[in-house]
């Protein structure tokens, strides 16, 4: 059990928020905080929590922690453990002091365990019960007074939307601060056997029962349902007895279309296609300014400082490393607004249980799915999306397949290669070309699932008993400020703690494309003067760290048809992998501001580009397949290393990546393009 540090010096009381996910917990933290909040990990994990001062408004003088969602005090997980233990001693806040459990009022049956743990446990329970509304609408209501008489704590309605019961809640908090002694020693729960649970669920569905009043609500609302009932609907397993509530008739009749073994599959993939629709086409034009806005800097911070070196590093360092930075952000904003409004709305949940079982078969769950799907957009927003899983084993065997994933980023490399492949008057074979390549990546990416599964135990060597069982909630209109303040926290994150690493490498990158020849001797009088730039350009990075690395990685880019100029554009990639394009253009002297124009122009110099070694064609059919093949492997792109790092709290896992897939990629465009050539294709 941790051990509360001696730095504590002044004890502000801790109130911790607990409950059930999807109880209401974090729509509570966000209006007590103000959305003012430190989201930070305990130490050691990657599990986060959020912590605050209480609103001054309030005049409650205590500190407020957002612990994430857990059913028990029984944990399933490590990460569940964690979470735990450190309800109980809190290494930075000590103990908590007070423990405000968020419980969905038509789910009361399903949720009270946790709150019979917590006062079996010895701590001071506030309970706030949410989703009155929905129970409302089935014709119900809740005795406050007899629950609380009942239970031997405090219990308060609250509605965190609009602040109904915030201040009724607070007061409670207040006189509960009031009366504080001698704090009890907190005890652990122990694990409970089969018959101890049957007599607790029996006696919750008894509470239940006595704290439930039919009441008469004039909006259409459904009866209230037994859990065996929607469980031979839904095939859910429950233990609990038969008098638990569940879902409203409104949503069983959703969910015969929506988790229809046929139509829910259906509606799953049109509802997650539009999903990476949008991340993809919404983003781009804000992309396109983001990228503008940074180009235009730093074309003024050149002209501003001076063609030097320092001039260089500024504009093409730190002010091109920050775009890098941030040109990721529609994406992740989109993707989580999205997310937000599909969790909040109740289908999440459902998608989840409807893809479980194929990808159980490889070691993953339901919840795996929506990263996967949206690593087809941008690795980025996608690992940190795998937040929601709750297995570590599983969470960091998505991580480590998502850079699989053809992203956006590969775009431009495709079109460019495929372009060299594709005859002009047949544009249709690239078409189908890069939709092989997708199914390729995607197929490849569940076969190295399968087989990472199998080593799965010595990379995550934790136990790990997970189990996909999900509790569907009711559909509901989603919350916008709650989606809004996931949103900011999300896109606050990636900011702060991914974006100093991308930075830094960017930052490396630029002075091993630039030194140590940076200002080259060019004898610019038979060159044309809108060559001039380009030719200094050249000769810099012909000359540069890179470059000595691109001969010096020459060896191992022949056997696969390349030289060194192939090589300093893949070096060039690993800071962003559609860089592969204008590193070709700087390489070959290609300069033009028009895309297309630039494309062709390209693909001219490819078409007439010679091996220096051997004087043959340095391009052909075989060698930009076997590109074609590297590019779908390899891990080339430092957001990705920096943003699986950030989220797996350590290095082993990215550099496992970088090794393992640039190795595939290397050993399969080896096959690809020799295999090729000994079958006469050059």
């Amino acid at each position: 059990m941790p051990v509360v540090e001696n730095t504590v010096l002044e004890k502000i009381p801790l109130i911790t928020l607990l409950g059930h996910p999807n109880s209401g917990k974090t729509t509570l933290f966000n209006f007590l905080s103000g959305k003012k909040y430190k989201t930070v990990n305990y130490p050691g994990s990657t599990v986060e929590y959020s912590i605050s001062r209480i609103l001054g408004k309030y005049s409650v003088n205590a500190q407020i922690l957002d612990s994430p969602g857990i059913i028990s005090l029984i944990p399933c997980s490590p990460d569940e453990k964690l979470s735990v233990d450190y309800i109980f001693s809190h290494p930075k806040f000590g103990e908590t002091d007070i423990a405000v459990v968020t419980i969905d009022a038509s789910q009361l049956s399903r949720q009270l365990l946790l709150v019979k743990q917590l006062l079996k446990s010895k701590f001071r329970v506030i309970v706030a019960l949410t989703m009155n509304d929905l129970l409302n609408k089935k014709g119900y209501d809740i005795n406050t007074e007899r629950l609380g008489a009942i239970l031997g704590c405090d219990v308060v309605k609250i509605d965190s939307r609009n602040g109904n019961g915030i201040d009724e809640l607070l007061m409670i908090v207040g006189k509960n601060m009031e009366e504080f002694g001698e704090a009890m020693a907190k005890e652990f729960p122990e694990h409970s056997s089969r018959e101890d649970l049957l007599n607790s669920f029996k006696e919750i569905s008894d509470i239940e029962s006595a704290v439930l009043e039919k009441i008469d609500y004039h909006e259409q609302g459904g009866q209230l349902l037994k859990i065996n009932e929607a469980n031979k609907q839904l095939k859910i397993l429950s233990n609990g007895p038969d008098s638990h509530r569940s879902l409203d008739s409104f949503s069983l009749k959703l969910d015969k279309f929506f988790l229809h073994k046929f139509w829910g599959i259906f509606s799953f993939l049109v509802v997650m296609s539009l999903t990476f629709t949008a991340i993809f086409w919404l983003a781009a034009p804000l992309m396109d300014l983001i990228d503008l806005f940074f180009g235009t800097l730093s074309s003024s911070a050149l002209e501003t400082i001076g063609d030097n070196w320092f001039g260089d590093l500024v504009a093409n360092g730190l002010i091109a490393g920050l775009g890098s930075v941030l040109v990721f952000l529609p994406q992740i904003v989109i993707l989580f607004f999205i997310l937000g409004l599909l969790e909040d709305s109740g289908y999440l949940a459902r998608g989840a249980m409807l893809i479980d079982k194929p990808l159980s078969k490889i070691g993953l769950n339901g919840r795996s799915f929506v990263p996967m799907l949206s690593g087809f957009a941008c690795a980025i927003p996608a690992i940190m999306a795998t937040r929601t899983i709750q297995s570590k084993r599983e969470r960091f065997l998505t991580i480590f397949i998502i850079p699989l994933m053809s992203c956006s980023a590969r775009l431009p490399v495709y079109a460019l290669l495929l372009a060299y492949l594709t005859p002009r008057n047949k544009p249709w074979i690239g078409g189908v070309s890069l939709a092989i390549i997708y199914v390729f990546s995607i197929v490849s990416s569940l076969i190295i699932a399968g087989v990472v599964n199998k080593f799965s135990k010595k990379i995550v060597k934790e136990k790990d008993n997970s189990s996909f069982i999900i509790e569907l909630p009711a559909y509901r209109a989603p919350n916008l400020r709650d989606v809004i303040a996931r949103i900011f926290k999300s896109s606050g994150s990636y900011v702060r703690k991914a974006g100093p690493v991308i930075l830094y490498l960017s930052l490396i990158l630029w002075v091993l494309t630039s030194f140590p020849n940076y200002s080259p001797k060019v004898d610019t009088q038979n060159i044309a003067p809108d060559k001039v730039e380009q030719t200094i350009a050249y000769e810099r990075i012909t000359h540069s760290y890179a470059a000595q690395l691109g001969k010096f990685i020459e060896p191992v880019m022949q056997p696969i048809g390349m030289d060194w100029r192939v090589g300093v554009s893949l070096i060039a990639t690993f800071a962003a992998r559609e860089v592969f394009v204008s590193s070709m253009a700087l390489i070959f002297k290609i300069t033009d501001d028009d895309d297309e124009k630039l494309q062709e122009s390209i693909l001219g110099s490819m078409q007439d580009a010679r091996n220096e070694a051997t004087g043959k064609k340095l391009f052909t059919t075989s060698t930009i397949i076997g590109l074609i093949v590297f590019f779908v492997f390899a891990m080339q792109c430092l957001s990705t290393v920096a943003i699986s790092r950030k989220e797996t709290g350590g290095w082993r896992i990215p550099v496992m990546q970088v090794v393992i897939f640039t190795g595939i990629a290397y050993l399969l465009a080896l096959i690809t393009v020799n295999g090729l050539q000994f079958l006469g294709v050059q």
